[in-house]
């Protein structure tokens, strides 16, 4: 069914309430927003809506909401699968969606160590909620590249995961309460920091990775943990992916929950970085075919953490699971090993295209599964150079399929992703698929994964999903395209 456009009424009522600092129907303030991160889908908007608090908020929702209007909420605009781009609602090219901009909201209500707890609002960036829960002696323990464009409400509506969900899981295990407006413009307050209640259905766990397709979070109550007292982040050289995971069990059997991050770099995504990115520098003497990043920590008064990591890696040498290793000898030098780990999509980027999978199966199976599905991709696509590195620890690698080498290189494979990628990543979310997995650990869906999922996902869970949907959002305004298929919208009664 199609969308209606904004009546004039309507921009009119948005552009009195919201002021000028909230509401822009100018083509040159839309621009920037309509193309997702990856540059691969343009959409159109009617206006841009940006509520300064969750009370202008529901009047947005609530105004579109009488008039059939769709709604595409937008955080940092830093979804993988272009989530948060208004495109595939209208005609091509037709402008009939609100983009909800929710980068006013950033405020952080309150932070409370009594309670290891922070209020922020959903337009808070990632990077300044570390800060925050820092001067209260806390901190937020999820982390991810793109922390200085990532914003809470799109951190919550996608479960983002990142490099600390070995410990601490992803975001669903975070939220202790929100604040969002539901599609027909009533509010859901639930903010109160409780680690338990059972009154029957739990609501957030809806929008925690709904991608705004049942409402629009305005704020969240998140979990802090205690700061860091010392941190000690260790480069490791090994020969295979088994490997890793046994060096992890001995990591966690000798250290307990001291190991933070567990992440898994090929020697193909170093030589990247080396290649790419300006002042990096190899970390070991020698080339090995996996390299591990291991971060462990110990809270403030602890004995040191890296006292207790050497001798570990000590003797995961001595039992010949790893060939060698290095520990960071300072700050500086920690942020550098990260930066090999952190800086690798775009080191991939700018060496060419290459199709992106964001993948999970079960931790022991994975080291089975890329090899697997790497020789798999090799016959099926001659020439393909799949490679995978990220979060071995949880069971989740990005599972990335690059254009073949050679040739004169001058279109850095687009020619090929254009006429190979949707295949590629049609046949690779079948493989995680018939494996028992998932086809997207913490990116989501949004509109990229969408028709892979779709044709996918388990029939049953499906007819569920649409259920609930139809349920909160009758009239289909949330996101549309994102997630679900426009195709499934009921007509409002």
């Amino acid at each position: 069914m199609r969308y209606p456009s904004p009546s004039p009424g309507l921009l009119a009522r948005l552009a009195a309430r919201l002021g000028r600092a909230g509401f822009s129907s100018d083509p040159a303030d839309l621009a920037p927003w309509l193309t997702d991160w990856r540059r691969r889908l343009t959409g159109a908007a009617a206006a841009l809506v940006s509520p300064a608090d969750a009370e202008e908020a529901a009047f947005v929702v609530a105004a579109a909401a009488a008039e059939g209007v769709a709604i595409v909420p937008q955080g940092g605009n830093s979804s993988m699968v272009a989530g948060a781009t208004p495109a595939g609602i209208g005609e091509p090219g037709e402008a009939c969606a609100l983009l909800v901009s929710m980068r006013r909201m950033r405020q952080i209500r309150s932070v409370s160590a009594a309670d290891n707890a922070v209020v922020a609002e959903a337009g808070v960036v990632l990077a300044d909620l570390h800060d925050a829960a820092a001067a209260a002696g806390r901190r937020f323990p999820l982390s991810l590249a793109a922390k200085g464009n990532a914003t809470v409400g799109g951190l919550v509506s996608t479960n983002a995961g990142g490099t600390q969900v070995l410990r601490f899981g992803p975001m669903r295990s975070l939220v202790l309460g929100l604040e969002a407006v539901l599609p027909d413009g009533s509010m859901l307050r639930g903010l109160a920091p409780l680690r338990k209640d059972n009154r029957g259905y739990d609501l957030k766990q809806l929008l925690i990775g709904g991608e705004g397709t049942l409402g629009l979070v305005t704020a969240a109550t998140l979990r802090l943990v205690p700061a860091i007292g010392e941190r000690a982040v260790a480069w490791i050289g090994l020969r295979s992916a088994e490997q890793a995971l046994t060096l992890l069990r001995l990591l966690e059997d000798r250290l307990g929950e001291s190991v933070e991050s567990f992440e898994l770099v090929p020697a193909e995504g170093l030589a990247l970085v080396l290649r790419h990115i300006p002042g990096t520098r190899a970390p070991l003497a020698d080339s090995w075919e996996w390299n591990l990043l291991v971060e462990a920590v110990s809270p403030r008064g602890a004995e040191a953490i890296a006292g207790r990591l050497g001798p570990v890696l000590g003797e995961a040498i001595e039992r010949g699971l790893i060939g060698d290793a290095t520990i960071a000898a300072s700050e500086s030098q920690a942020d550098s090993l990260w930066t090999l780990r952190e800086s690798l999509s775009e080191a991939e980027a700018r060496d060419g295209m290459a199709a992106k999978h964001d993948i999970a199966v079960p931790v022991a199976d994975m080291p089975g599964f890329m090899a697997r599905a790497a020789a798999a991709v090799a016959e099926r696509f001659p020439g393909a150079r799949p490679i995978a590195f990220g979060h071995l620890g949880d069971g989740n690698v990005h599972f990335n399929v690059r254009a073949p080498a050679g040739g004169d290189g001058s279109d850095g494979g687009r020619a090929w992703f254009a006429a190979t990628a949707t295949e590629v990543s049609r046949f690779v979310h079948g493989l995680v698929t018939e494996a028992g997995g998932s086809m997207s650990a913490e990116h989501g869906i949004g509109r990229l994964k969408r028709a892979d999922f779709l044709q996918l996902v388990d029939p049953a869970r499906r007819a569920a999903m649409l259920a609930i949907k139809h349920a909160l959002d009758p009239a289909g305004i949330m996101n549309p395209g994102a997630l679900l298929p426009l195709a499934d919208r009921r007509a409002r009664p």
